[in-house]
């Protein structure tokens, strides 16, 4: 669903003597409907777990279809993890680029690669994000290599 926010903003930031204005975005919120559509995934490390929940999209839909996966996860830029896929996922409906959040779990379309964003990321075409880590991501910032067991929670 859709739904308009308003709010009040300055054209010179918070603390300048400049006239307030209505700013009025559209921003998605997700019905109880779609929430239920949403796949749970864990990702078992050597001596923790990471959850996380999917997006509602043909990319993540493509990604879950390929779960249960074992991958090795790599560090990169001391920003993200990295694996590659066992195939190329769909990027049917996706933009053409996107910023890599803390958080973020994400396909980088140009390597076709997972990307798991553990520090914020740069704005990259072909970066499509496929989900969202809800708990225990402090342990994706150690550094080196891990190997990582990716599967859906019934």
């Amino acid at each position: 669903m859709l739904m308009k926010v308003r709010f009040l903003t300055t054209s010179m930031g918070a603390n300048a003597a400049w006239p307030l204005l209505w700013v009025t975005m559209l921003c998605f919120v997700p019905t109880a409907r779609a929430q239920e559509n949403l796949v749970k995934i864990r990702i078992a490390l050597e001596s923790s777990t990471v959850m996380a929940t999917l997006d509602d999209n043909p990319t993540a839909r493509d990604f879950a279809a390929l779960l249960p996966l074992t991958l090795q996860l790599e560090d990169y830029a001391s920003t993200e993890k990295i694996s590659d896929l066992p195939k190329r996922l769909t990027r049917d409906g996706a933009p053409s680029a996107s910023t890599g959040n803390v958080g973020d779990i994400s396909l980088y379309a140009p390597w076709g690669n997972l990307a798991i964003f553990y520090r914020q990321g740069p704005h990259a075409p072909g970066l499509i994000r496929i989900g969202r880590i809800t708990s225990g991501i402090e342990v994706l910032s150690h550094p080196g290599s891990m190997r990582a067991t990716i599967s859906r929670v019934d």
